[in-house]
């Protein structure tokens, strides 16, 4: 059983797995709920353009494999690349989860980068705060823009590591740095983690927590994935925590010496 001493909190709720994943991409409802499960993740991000969460009562419903007693959603705005559509979405998570407020906001501007549109971004966050929800935003790792959607008053800034879905790893770890270390709400990485060892960079640079999907949806055993990436954040928050050794030019003996008679 994990301490709570290492608990982290978002929008007033305290969590204590820092893997948040996705619902997207997997081949049925079975592999999504038991990739979950073996992911530890106590949020779980949904995409309300492209999931059924009782909107289309013909069809079926994912919250009857990720029910919301046991999950916190998170509704998400992917396939919105305007603020106006990009708000209008998080109101209709509003009304289907019953007045449910924490949402991530994400506003890509194009199709083949999907990276953020930071102008539109920035204009339906300060429109979503104002309208009460709390906001995990989705954002370039610009840590000027980071600051200011911090300063808009989003809940959690998520910069990503490299384009969603690209599978590529943190790209420049010294600007997530920068952000991480300017910020007085949580980062977490968001898009671009591939594999365990990415994970383990993320949470060793200090970011809260990882948000992923395809990285565990599109592997050939997601459910092993769900399960490598759980493991991989816990290892590098604690290698984080622990505080690495230095990097030296030279080589530095195991047992030293100095001191000792012969």
């Amino acid at each position: 059983m994990k301490s709570n001493q290492d608990a982290f909190t978002i929008a007033g709720k305290t969590y204590q797995s820092r893997l948040l994943v996705g619902t997207g991409k997997y081949k049925d409802m079975t592999e999504t709920q038991q990739a979950i499960e073996a992911s530890g993740a106590e949020i779980v991000t949904v995409a309300i353009r492209r999931t059924n969460i009782g909107q289309n009562p013909d069809e079926p419903n994912l919250l009857d494999v990720v029910p919301p007693e046991k999950y916190t959603i998170l509704p998400n705005t992917a396939g919105c690349y305007d603020a106006k559509s990009a708000v209008r979405t998080c109101k209709l998570a509003r009304e289907l989860l019953d007045g449910h407020k924490l949402v991530k906001l994400e506003v890509l501007g194009d199709q083949k980068t999907l990276f953020p549109n930071v102008v539109e971004t920035l204009k339906a966050a300060e429109e979503l705060v104002k309208d009460g929800f709390d906001v995990m935003v989705y954002t370039s790792d610009d840590p000027l823009i980071a600051k200011e959607l911090e300063q808009i008053g989003c809940c959690a800034v998520m910069p990503l590591a490299a384009p969603i879905g690209s599978g590529l790893g943190i790209r420049n770890p010294y600007n997530i740095r920068m952000i991480i270390e300017n910020a007085e709400v949580p980062i977490l990485v968001d898009a671009g983690v591939g594999t365990a060892s990415d994970a383990a960079v993320a949470m060793e640079l200090g970011v809260d927590g990882i948000l992923m999907n395809t990285a565990i949806a599109a592997a050939q055993n997601p459910v092993l994935m769900a399960s490598a990436m759980k493991k991989a954040v816990e290892a590098g928050r604690e290698a984080y925590l622990a505080g690495r050794m230095p990097r030296k030019l030279y080589a530095s003996a195991s047992s030293p010496i100095d001191g000792t008679f012969f």
